[in-house]
């Protein structure tokens, strides 16, 4: 596909989400200049990372976007519960969890942890859902902090780690079952972390990335575009979560669930890979 056949095909869909190309360079976090250059074809060979970045905002996968690569071969199976779709969430269990960024913010401006924790926790879900943008998280951290400027997210990457054992188990179950992300996360931080191997870059059939579809778990209503996008029945869903209320509604619809401890990766990853021990 030439760049100005690329242009065309992620113009429209973009155009099928229903998006502006302001509401895209928003959610992939992207410069408008950029976007309007990869739409009209100006740009010969954008990067990898900034078409990948496209594909997750718009609540797709590259190859589903771009529709010039082949899927790779896999012999699905079925766990011996009957799963054959997996979603795994992000925070918590790909990586360890963003409470590091609270301490690092508290040192370097001179207030109180809870203070930090505590903007947090109130606004959490409204950027989460793309309701408040990042710019407006961070303007309103900074004034609650009584600094300049803040950027959450410069210290999210910086301070979040890979859960290792995590990774080396998707990387095998991407290879014998159909898998997906689904996640509460800030906009445009999907991309950002696969490029900086924070979460595997693997080809996911389904993410469901909340900033994106502007629902968070636990609503029903992000479970039920899950099972839709993975094209298989409740009962051949199983979900890996860290958080008991994201895990009861998935249980309630019929889910299969595995609970994950940050604490215990190995001891989780362990039982997870247990789990999906195909069914003979």
């Amino acid at each position: 596909m030439d760049e100005k056949g690329l242009g065309k095909v992620l113009q429209r869909a973009r155009q099928d989400a229903g998006l502006t190309q302001q509401q895209l360079c928003l959610k992939a976090n992207l410069s408008f200049s950029t976007l309007t250059k990869i739409e009209r074809g100006a740009i010969k060979a954008p990067s990898i990372f900034t078409v990948q970045a496209i594909a997750t905002a718009l609540g797709s996968s590259l190859d589903a976007l771009v529709g010039n690569a082949p899927a790779a071969k896999r012999e699905l199976l079925k766990t011996k519960s009957g799963a054959s779709f997996i979603y795994f969430d992000v925070n918590g269990c790909l990586v360890h969890f963003y409470q590091r960024a609270f301490a690092k913010i508290a040192v370097d401006t001179g207030q109180p942890v809870d203070a930090v924790e505590q903007y947090y926790l109130k606004h959490n879900d409204e950027v989460c859902q793309g309701m408040m943008s990042m710019t407006d998280f961070n303007e309103g951290l900074a004034k609650q902090l009584g600094v300049d400027s803040v950027a959450w997210q410069d210290y999210y990457m910086t301070v979040t780690e890979p859960i290792e054992d995590m990774h080396e188990l998707l990387a095998w179950a991407s290879k014998h079952y159909r898998i997906g992300l689904l996640t509460n996360i800030m906009p445009g931080y999907l991309s950002t972390m696969r490029r900086n191997g924070l979460i595997p870059d693997l080809q996911y059939d389904v993410v469901i990335d909340s900033s994106v579809v502007g629902l968070i778990k636990p609503d029903p209503k992000i479970y039920k575009l899950a099972a839709e996008k993975a094209g298989v029945p409740d009962d051949e869903i199983l979900l890996v979560d860290d958080t008991p209320s994201n895990l009861a509604i998935a249980n309630k619809l019929g889910w299969h669930i595995i609970s994950f401890d940050d604490a215990r990766p190995l001891e989780s990853a362990e039982i997870i890979r247990d789990a999906l021990e195909p069914a003979v």
